[in-house]
């Protein structure tokens, strides 16, 4: 048994290898800023322990953000859906809408691991953002991929801030 494991193993990928080396090798990605917001955060709410960790949401109240060829006002309304792991990490995943300065609003599903550094330090956390566009000027937000870069805010307003940028 296990040598017949052991050959389709070696089969699939012999033949995913000689696939391979007929095709040629696709780029290596680039980002584009696309833009950066300050979105403000209201106290958070502690649920508790779950099986999967320490739960708590912050609700999202409001903000701005302002790029090369989009700007506009961040809605309050969202959330910040926070779960302190057990190896100490914090997964985040946000939903919440954004506005732009001519009117079109924006769903922006956010997620991203916040961890320490083997020194204790806060380490960089990087996000991956799904945005839904409606049809019309904004509809490429759609079709792209998009990670941001986050850091904390503005001190006097609990928040954080976001820089975006698409994939290419």
């Amino acid at each position: 048994m296990k040598s017949a494991i052991a050959g389709a193993v070696l089969a699939l990928t012999t033949s995913a290898s000689a696939i391979a080396a007929d095709r040629p090798v696709p780029p290596d990605p680039t980002l584009e800023f696309v833009f950066e917001e300050e979105v403000a955060l209201s106290a958070g709410v502690a649920v508790g322990t779950t099986p999967y960790g320490g739960r708590s949401i912050a609700p999202i109240a409001g903000g701005t953000f302002k790029g090369p060829e989009i700007s506009g006002t961040v809605l309050p309304g969202g959330w910040d859906w926070q779960l302190l792991r057990a190896d100490g990490c914090l997964d985040l995943k946000a939903d919440y809408f954004i506005k732009t300065d001519d009117g079109v609003t924006i769903n922006v599903v956010n997620t991203a691991v916040a961890c320490r550094t083997p020194d204790g330090k806060p380490g960089p956390v990087r996000t991956h953002a799904v945005f839904e566009a409606p049809n019309g000027k904004y509809d490429w937000m759609n079709r792209q991929t998009f990670i941001g870069s986050l850091v904390p805010g503005d001190e006097k307003v609990q928040s954080v801030r976001i820089r975006f940028y698409r994939v290419k």
